[in-house]
């Protein structure tokens, strides 16, 4: 049987990561349409709904609500430029996590 020292290593080794932030961030991805848009922002920040509709053969309509999700976390942001919502990736695990999958940047 394990001492209480041991139990307790391997206690803080689980309670030093933020296991429901990871678990809903990867839960995010585990959907093919939302990992296609996500990775179409990392690759081109600041596209509109229409953009990303059209690079990633999708309705606006399932842009917005695949958005949803990713924009009440912070994950994705959105800001105003003219008429139009303009979105780009805020969370930088979220980033570096698309980066270790091996997206790229178009710069």
């Amino acid at each position: 049987m394990q001492d209480d020292r041991t139990k307790e290593s391997a206690r803080q080794a689980y309670e030093t990561v933020d296991v429901d932030g990871w678990t809903a961030r990867l839960t995010l991805l585990a959907d093919p349409t939302r990992l296609r848009l996500l990775l179409c922002l990392h690759y081109m920040p600041g596209l509109n709904v229409q953009e990303v509709a059209a690079v990633t053969d999708v309705t606006p309509t399932v842009v917005s609500q695949s958005f949803r999700r990713p924009r009440a976390n912070g994950w994705v942001v959105s800001e105003k430029s003219g008429r139009e919502q303009i979105y780009r990736l805020a969370d930088e695990r979220l980033h570096s996590l698309l980066h270790t999958m091996g997206a790229r940047h178009s710069h």
